[in-house]
Formats: C-alpha cells, structure tokens, sequence
C-alpha cells in the first residue's frame, strides 16, 4: 500500500487534478535521463524530464510472490538523449528505470510508483517498445560459487589478479582494413602471439564507435596485420583509422591459467571434480584375468 505524501494526498482529495507520469531512466554508467507525458518540460530531484508526445505505458502488473511484476512503455526515438544507436549498443541494458505519479502544476507532490530495470527492448523504425522488469527477477539470477571444471573468475578481477594494465596482456593499434561489420584488420598487433587476444576485450578509442567495449572472437596474427573478429557487431560502422585497445583472454581453462599467465594458484575452478564420464564409468576385466 502507498502511503501518499499530504499535499499529494490533499490534491487527490480535492476531486480536481493535475496529474501526469514521469518515467526516470538511470544507465550504469550514472547517465540519467528523464521524460514525462505531460505537454511541457518537468524538473524534480534534479532531473529534468522532458515532455515525450507518444510516450505511452501498459497497466502495471504486480505478482503475489516472488513473481517478476511486468510493463512495458512505448514511444518514439523522439529525443536527442535517447537515440537508436545508444538502444543497440547496450547502453540502457539494465538501466535503473523509476516511474512517479506526478502533480504537473507542482512537481514537489509526486509518488515513487514502481522502481525496476529495463528489459528486453524492441524497435521498429522510429519505434521501441522496453520492457520494465520489477525488482524481484534480480532473485532468480543465479548467484554464488559455480562448481565446474573451468574458472568462474574474469580475467584481472580481484579473485582472479592477472594485471591487465601490463604491456603483455595489453596493446593499441588502429584499423587498417575493414573485412566485414565484425571483422577487420588491426596494425601495431604485431609482436603478440596468434590467438593471444582471442575471448579478450576490444575498445574503440576513437571513431564512430569510441567508448565501446566488444568481446573478440578470435584473435589471428601475421606479419603485416592481426586479424580481428569480433562476437558482435558494432552498433555503428568500423572505419580505417579507428584507435582501438585490446587484452588478452582466457578460455578459463587450468593449462592456460597456469602457462600463459602463471596464475594455477588463484584458479577458480575444479578441474578434478570428477563429470558424467566418471558416474557413467564401470569396472573392466583386464586381460588374462
């Protein structure tokens, strides 16, 4: 139950209102952007929220449990603050989303409705359609240690240690020919060894795509060139020139840990934790016995 704030409440009462929605979207970076279906420009919590024509939600749906509550909003690419290129390339996955129910002729009279993520995202045109997940699907995450025969760590976090800031695990160069939208050539990889780069991280430093971090998919060297071919494509096109800085990968296996990166002591798998070879496995009768 809501418990309204007594000039909100006191507005409610008064049988004449002026109510509208606003919708608060934080990205993880700490970018915050917000927008309202009312005719005019808003200002509250130091957030500007910026009138949205077409900006339109589906009734909220609360579930009794631990069930994800659902809506979903609806507009048009309308805005300058939030355009289809920063949509496709991830930087709202997750974003924080809070909707408020607003007193339009003073904003200082407004509830918290509904507080959760941003989900799935669809676009058609000039159009997206963004689910708004509540609170609890974080709860159905799995969360905690994996037992496997391979690391759960990421290569350089703090259970794993690696210094991704050394000059082994790190280099720079910039695209000298473009193959395909998620393929190209890169000069000043020269020195590293093939497939050295392969499950790292790519980031663009300059171009179209600046900022933007890709996982690659694998790594090829020669001696003019390395090769690069990314998992997925950029949300914008790669051009010849573009900066771009790369680290080395782990296939989170126990050799590679221990021979590449001299790392076996903070491995965090288990590799002789015995699989379904071993429970399906049954005693054979040795020769002449």
């Amino acid at each position: 139950m809501k418990v309204l704030p007594p000039g909100l409440q006191a507005h409610l009462d008064s049988g004449v209102t002026t109510l509208c929605w606003c919708w608060r979207l934080t990205r993880r970076d700490g970018v915050r952007i917000g927008f309202t279906d009312h005719d005019r420009g808003l200002d509250f919590d130091g957030t500007a929220f910026e009138a949205a024509a077409g900006f339109t939600a589906t009734e909220m749906k609360h579930a009794i449990g631990l069930g994800v509550d659902n809506l979903e909003v609806e507009s048009a690419l309308a805005s300058d603050r939030l355009g289809e290129d920063d949509l496709a390339a991830g930087l709202y996955d997750d974003a924080r989303v809070e909707i408020f129910r607003v007193n339009w002729s003073d904003p200082e009279q407004r509830v918290l409705m509904r507080a959760g993520s941003l989900g799935e995202v669809s676009r058609s045109g000039s159009l997206f359609r963004a689910e708004v997940r509540g609170l609890s699907h974080y709860l159905q995450q799995p969360s905690g240690r994996l037992f496997q025969f391979t690391c759960d760590a990421d290569l350089g976090d703090g259970r794993c240690g690696v210094d991704l800031e050394s000059g082994a695990y790190r280099g720079s160069g910039s695209v000298s020919a473009v193959v395909s939208a998620r393929a190209f050539e890169v000069t000043g990889l020269e020195a590293f060894a093939d497939r050295w780069f392969s499950r790292g991280l790519l980031t663009f430093k300059s171009g179209a795509n600046v900022g933007r971090a890709i996982e690659i998919r694998v790594h090829r060297r020669s001696e003019t060139a390395a090769a690069i071919e990314l998992w997925q494509e950029p949300s914008r096109a790669v051009a010849v020139g573009d900066a771009v800085e790369v680290t080395a990968g782990c296939d989170k296996q126990l050799a590679t840990c221990r021979e590449r990166f001299a790392n076996a002591v903070n491995f965090r798998g288990f590799p002789h934790m015995p699989g379904n070879d071993f429970v399906t496995s049954y005693l054979r009768r040795s020769a002449g016995k």
